[in-house]
């Protein structure tokens, strides 16, 4: 054990003196919570107060109530002569006969104009097809009382959504994404000294200098896992304390529900993440070991790391099938979305997803140890 300890004691070290490479490994821990709550800030600033959107509206005056229905949502004509008025590119014209028809309540025809392949402007174009449907049916409800016909006749059924819901359930939504990115932290924060305590000693031709020590090839990896490990713990417990703090000044009663990153939630992600972190180090390790240069070995790693991520999203989004939540990663990543969301946690899933990662880790670590028993691993030949 005093070996194994000198051994981590070590990696920490040499870690601790590239403060470089360490601290590009745990800027997407600092980073990531920062920029997503600046995001959904933006994002609900925009849904709770929606700007006016201008237009162009040829021949208005065939229609002045349907321009006045737009104004009162929000919906204007553009003023041509002024250069500081954001116009859209959309351009809404009115027929000649439209007034005659509406008159005769026969169809009275009005043209849209836009671009809908411009991702620009698809909301604001579903915009105003909303507004014009709303003013349609408003209008043949009108004509319906007009002739003394009741327009809910025109309504067979009556439908009622009770939603279940509860506001910390809604807010587990968001918290799914926010998931995601904590258990993609500890593949991310520990890579570099991955890299570097491989590869990187290899090329520094120190790695064949420790083994010549007393210090067999099994305290060798266990001491470079525990190291890597550390600093994969190190980001998840960064982005859980900055999440903590960053998601409470974002006004998510706006939307109708509430984020809380609870104590709990938070003992709960370390005690999934420590099986997690350990498949990151060991993962990353292996890798970094089977390339035969530093920057060979960041190329392979950015490659393997699209497995856990895929994982991740596939449970983030809800489109897994069900096999996937007894896998490493997506089902310690389920469980705690049913945690967030009030649900019972699934005990069986999670205890299978973390036993198959632990053995997954310990199946690398042994294949590692074997393969630093190679020169031809050693040396990189």
């Amino acid at each position: 054990m005093k070996k194994i300890f000198a051994m981590v004691r070590k990696e920490l070290i040499d870690a601790a003196r590239d403060k470089r490479s360490v601290m590009a490994g745990l800027y997407y821990a600092i980073g990531t919570p920062l920029l997503m709550c600046g995001m959904f800030m933006v994002l609900i600033g925009q849904l709770s107060s929606p700007e006016d959107l201008n237009i162009t509206i040829n021949k208005a005056h065939n229609a002045p109530d349907l321009v006045r229905y737009l104004g009162r949502n929000g919906i204007n004509a553009a003023d041509a002569s002024d250069p500081n008025q954001d116009v859209k590119a959309i351009s809404l014209t009115i027929s000649d006969d439209y007034a005659e028809n509406m008159a005769k309540a026969k169809p009275a025809e009005i043209i849209v104009e836009a671009d809908n392949s411009d991702e620009k402007l698809q909301n604001s174009i579903r915009r105003l097809q909303r507004e014009l449907q709303a003013y349609s049916s408003e209008m043949g409800s009108l004509r319906l009382i007009a002739r003394g016909i009741n327009p809910q006749v025109m309504q067979p059924l009556k439908v009622n959504m009770k939603d279940q819901a509860t506001p910390d359930s809604k807010g587990g939504m968001i918290l799914g994404i926010a998931i995601f990115t904590m258990i993609y932290s500890v593949f991310i924060s520990g890579m570099n000294l991955a890299i570097d305590t491989s590869a990187g000693e290899r090329e520094r031709n120190s790695l064949a200098l420790m083994l010549s020590h007393p210090i067999s090839t099994g305290q060798l990896v266990l001491g470079k896992v525990i190291a890597v490990t550390t600093f994969a713990l190190l980001g998840l417990v960064l982005i859980l304390l900055i999440s903590k703090i960053a998601y409470a000044f974002v006004p998510w009663q706006e939307l109708g529900f509430s984020i809380n990153i609870s104590t709990d939630f938070m003992g709960l992600m370390l005690l999934v993440g420590i099986p997690v972190a350990l498949l990151a180090s060991t993962l990353q390790l292996f890798v970094s070991f089977m390339a035969k240069t530093f920057k060979e070995a960041q190329s392979y790693l950015t490659m393997v790391l699209f497995v856990p991520l895929a994982l991740s999203m596939a449970a983030s989004y809800n489109i897994a099938p069900e096999a996937l939540q007894w896998l490493p990663v997506s089902g310690q990543q389920q469980a705690l979305m049913d945690f967030i969301k009030g649900k019972d946690i699934p005990m069986l899933q999670l205890v299978v997803s973390s036993v198959a990662t632990v053995v997954i880790s310990l199946g690398l670590m042994f294949s590692l140890e074997k393969s630093l028993k190679s020169e031809k691993v050693v040396f990189g030949l």
